[in-house]
């Protein structure tokens, strides 16, 4: 069911379609409000991949819930992915659009994961950190997360490295130092 390279190549092509008619911020707002609803209603990606539920069900279901609230190009896409019998790659298509619309941006995401609520004013520290480390003048998209067993500290997730400075990895390295006993040599 997860086709990544059928997922680049429809976000693709609507990416294109969307270029071609001044649209691609309306596409984008819908690709986002479709990925939220995948990722918050684990029922409705269930419908889309159910082997059960024709395909016209499946058309008539997607069309009750996007109708008047999503742009007429994206409704016409998604008529023509229940067309194709391709609504189960729905989900994928989305996620791929707004990757594929944050690199035509230079938007990078960046996840921070804290024990507690962030505050406004440790958010905009930290992001001015990122920021004095980018490279050129780039775009962010913030995701904030709470964990409560990272303790203190946080975890800062961007363009595929991880930044740990969390208490609980500090309690974790501490641990691994008794347990090899790195100490017990400098005693003898």
């Amino acid at each position: 069911m997860n086709n990544p390279r059928l997922a680049g190549r429809y976000a693709k092509s609507l990416l294109d379609l969307a270029t071609e008619q001044n649209q691609v911020d309306a596409v984008y707002a819908d690709m986002k409000w479709l990925h939220k609803i995948c990722k918050s209603n684990p029922d409705f990606v269930n419908m889309l991949r159910s082997p059960v539920i024709k395909p016209t069900a499946k058309g008539n279901i997607i069309e009750s819930i996007t109708k008047e609230r999503v742009s007429t190009l994206t409704g016409a896409f998604i008529q023509l992915l229940v067309r194709k019998n391709r609504e189960t790659n729905l989900p994928e298509i989305a996620t791929t659009y707004i990757d594929q619309f944050n690199q035509l941006r230079h938007i990078h995401k960046v996840k921070i994961t804290t024990a507690d609520p962030i505050s406004e004013d440790m958010l905009s520290t930290i992001m001015a950190n990122v920021k004095a480390a980018a490279t050129t003048d780039q775009s962010f998209e913030i995701e904030t997360h709470v964990n409560t067993e990272l303790i203190g500290g946080f975890l800062l997730e961007t363009s595929g490295q991880l930044v740990d400075a969390s208490i609980l990895r500090d309690l974790k390295d501490i641990q691994k130092q008794f347990m090899n006993n790195d100490y017990l040599h400098r005693i003898r």
